[in-house]
């Protein structure tokens, strides 16, 4: 292949990844003239920026706020706004008053009705909610302002629904399902959901059952910019899965579809969740999905949406989604065997395929593969070796993120393009039979365990069309081979960014072998490029120039904040009191208090407070007495019955808090309530393994926790009450200062509190 051949297909199949990226997400353009009946970005993004003035948990005063100005804009609208206030647990054993934000479109006949779900709680403490989920709730207000504003009647009733407590255990959801009288009249949910502050918003089924009709509906809909594949739909099938939708699917079995982002995952529930760090694109995707979803579901026939049937699919530039029944899978599957074995022959018999050449094809592939795998699987390993200060980005999606994927991609063809230069003299049709190969016993494991996936056959087809044309013809018309590699770049270069965005840098292994095996489907176009060595060099040149890059933004500053942490914990039972932070690199803020004093904080970790993470204290330093009032702990009943023991106790604040956390010693708890809610059985056995957690109540205007506890007779129960209240920065007492600008409260975590610990046991 000629130099400037090569150097054009090169920049061909760039420019191929970059709209392909490109096309997967609508433009923004201020719209402020845009006719009423239109869904309008700016009268959104107006919305966000009024919901996220504060960080509005529940029990904060500003979760109120939020509350008003949504129930203020409903009725706005003409809709008549009821609230469904009540305590729930969820499966987490996280207890709080939930208060549910409802009103009713009412249709004109008589079958299921549409729920437009999102919440409207932020995560506790320190998240302004904008992008979790503010621009859920800023998608439906405006999406049925514009709705209504067609004066048209539904044929179904559209039920709209902003529930409170998603980030404490889905406890708004379950509220509903469990109690209100509407959840009968649902046939279908569109939830809008968040895990970042940008990209595009993935589309994701959920369904007791297949997904068959669920499918066929969307695809009929014709959002323009779906971006959705069914490896996905299956792999969150087999996870413990954790959004308000899904509550639906398991208390009440009914199905819908979740659409969230997760691009600049490190805003994730951070204080940087903000009106200005949303994505406007993101949030004009979100609009493009419930516009046209809005006016299909709300006219057709919700209550045969179910299906027996699975199907795959996936999207692709200007096919939209593409879909086929799991019915296909295996047939395809073989078909692409067949063609395989079929050309193999063929090119035998011309001559063109050799043996030994094909054995010795399997060295590059092999050596390309371990040494890409075995970097990514290690790279975030070493890194958090280097930059000790990673550790504290406790999702594990660091601010230069982005570079490091690039970094390592880069990193994955030089090692891709050296292999193969090495074994430049073995013809590319027939190093093209390794890969082949190895794509097939992909295929074949995923159509097998993980069906979903059955659709990384298509570029597979495209990469045997590649190898026809390469057994025909010495010198092949590249821009023929750069069309066949389409399929390869759009399906499989979003999989690349999108596993350790979403699941942390730890998942870089996914990024460095799925670009390996991208590799390996372009060799049709890569094997005729008579300079390997030098893209290799220039690969590796790019790949040192971007870590470079990720080191010098390795630190922090305002923009790109350092998650810090600080806690008093003040000990009743011994009257003694410590401060107390999850940093593991401490910062300036941190050390006026954690310096030179530190100390391990083991003893103090001897009960893990509920996090995310699981994220103990890293050091302890002492502190000061301060004048903290305990709860009251009052013992209402005590009673022996049979072989078991039933006790009540009520533990009241004696000052403002936000939070209570009770753990026991190592006893069975075969019964629990509190508040009157009772402990699942799930999560009571679930104590078995280790964790002595008993519940989380997340307080609303200082209220009492009320817990009865049945037990065997013989056990000597301890219980260990935790108080917090997240006002360090703010109680009188004391005279911590406030975070500088490239600071913000470390998420996941009880962070800026006074907490008070007391035992009490029970002979």
């Amino acid at each position: 292949m000629k130099n400037s051949i090569a150097t054009l297909s090169l920049l061909l199949l760039i420019f191929a990844t970059y709209w392909g990226f490109k096309l997967s997400m609508p433009s923004y353009s201020a719209d402020e003239n845009i006719n009423q009946t239109s869904f309008s970005i700016e009268r959104a993004l107006n919305h966000v920026k009024n919901i996220s003035q504060e960080p509005h948990a529940v029990g904060f005063s500003a979760h109120v706020d939020v509350r008003n100005y949504i129930i203020e804009n409903l009725e706005k609208m003409g809709l008549e706004t009821s609230l469904q206030t009540g305590y729930t647990a969820g499966d987490w054993a996280n207890l709080s008053q939930a208060t549910n934000i409802i009103a009713r479109i009412k249709g004109s006949g008589n079958g299921k009705a549409l729920l437009l779900l999102s919440h409207y709680d932020s995560h506790p403490h320190s998240s302004f909610g904008a992008s979790d989920a503010g621009s859920g709730v800023a998608t439906i207000l405006e999406g049925v302002r514009a709705f209504l504003s067609k004066n048209k009647t539904p044929k179904n009733d559209i039920i709209v629904m902003f529930s409170d407590g998603e980030e404490l255990g889905l406890n708004g959801a379950s509220l509903f399902v469990e109690e209100h009288p509407w959840v009968k009249d649902l046939g279908l949910v569109l939830n809008f959901e968040a895990r970042g502050s940008g990209g595009p918003s993935y589309m994701l089924i959920e369904t007791n059952k297949g997904n068959g009709n669920l499918i066929k509906e969307f695809t009929k809909a014709k959002p323009d910019y779906p971006v959705a594949n069914s490896l996905v739909y299956s792999i969150y099938k087999m996870l413990p899965n954790d959004t308000d939708l899904t509550v639906f699917r398991e208390g009440a079995d009914i199905q819908g579809f979740n659409f969230a982002f997760i691009d600049d995952h490190f805003d994730y529930h951070t204080a940087k969740d903000t009106y200005d760090r949303l994505d406007k694109k993101t949030l004009v995707h979100q609009g493009s999905y419930l516009m046209p979803l809005l006016n299909y579901f709300s006219d057709s026939n919700l209550n045969n949406i179910k299906s027996t049937r699975d199907y795959n699919y996936f999207n692709v530039p200007f096919f939209r989604l593409v879909s086929y029944p799991f019915d296909w899978i295996w047939p395809m599957f073989g078909l692409a065997v067949l063609m395989f074995i079929l050309l193999i022959i063929y090119g035998f018999k011309k001559e063109v395929l050799k043996a030994k050449d094909i054995f010795i094809g399997f060295a590059p592939l092999l050596i390309a593969l371990v040494i890409n795998g075995v970097m990514g699987y290690f790279s975030f390993t070493i890194l958090k070796t280097i930059y000790p200060q990673y550790q504290d980005i406790l999702h594990g999606f660091t601010y230069n993120g982005y570079t490091y994927i690039a970094a390592f991609v880069l990193f994955s063809f030089a090692v891709c393009f050296y292999s193969y230069q090495k074994f430049k003299k073995i013809s590319t049709v027939n190093l093209l039979v390794a890969p082949i190969i190895i794509w097939l016993l992909i295929c074949g494991g995923l159509t097998a365990f993980l069906p979903g996936a059955n659709f990384f056959i298509i570029p597979v087809y495209a990469l045997l069309g590649s190898f026809l044309v390469l057994i025909n013809q010495k010198n092949p018309n590249a821009f023929l081979l750069v069309f066949l590699a389409l399929p390869a770049i759009w399906i499989f270069t979003p999989f690349i960014k999108m596993f350790p965005v979403g699941l942390g840098l730890k998942m870089m292994v996914a990024s460095t072998a799925l670009s390996t095996l991208v590799f390996f489907l372009l060799l049709p176009i890569f094997g005729f490029y008579k300079h390997k060595g030098r893209l290799a060099l220039l690969s590796f040149i790019l790949f040192i120039g971007f870590m470079i890059g990720a080191h010098i933004h390795s630190g922090y500053d305002e923009n790109s904040a350092q998650p810090t942490s600080l806690l008093y914990v003040y000990n009743e039972d011994t009257k003694t009191a410590n401060w107390a932070t999850y940093d593991h690199v401490l910062s300036n803020w941190t050390k006026q208090y954690i310096g030179k004093n530190k100390n391990d904080a083991t003893e103090l970790n001897a009960q893990v407070i509920s996090s995310k993470y699981n994220s103990g204290f890293t050091y302890t330093a002492p502190a000061p007495t301060k004048n903290i009032i305990a709860p009251e702990i009052k013992t209402t009943r005590d009673t022996i019955i049979g072989s078991e023991r039933y006790l009540r106790l009520c533990v009241t604040p004696k000052r403002n808090v936000n939070r209570l956390d009770v753990f026991t010693n190592n006893v069975k708890i075969t019964k629990a309530k509190v508040n009157t809610i009772p402990l699942s059985s799930e999560f009571l056995n679930s104590r078995k393994k280790g964790n002595h957690r008993l519940v989380t109540h997340y307080i609303t205007n200082n209220a009492y926790t009320e817990i009865d506890l049945v037990f065997p007779k013989e056990e000597k129960l301890s219980l260990t009450i935790y108080e917090a209240s997240n006002d360090l920065l703010t109680n009188e007492q004391f005279t911590v200062p406030a975070r500088p600008k490239d600071n913000i409260p470390t998420p996941f975590v009880l962070n800026d509190a006074i907490l008070v610990t007391k035992t009490i046991s029970f002979e």
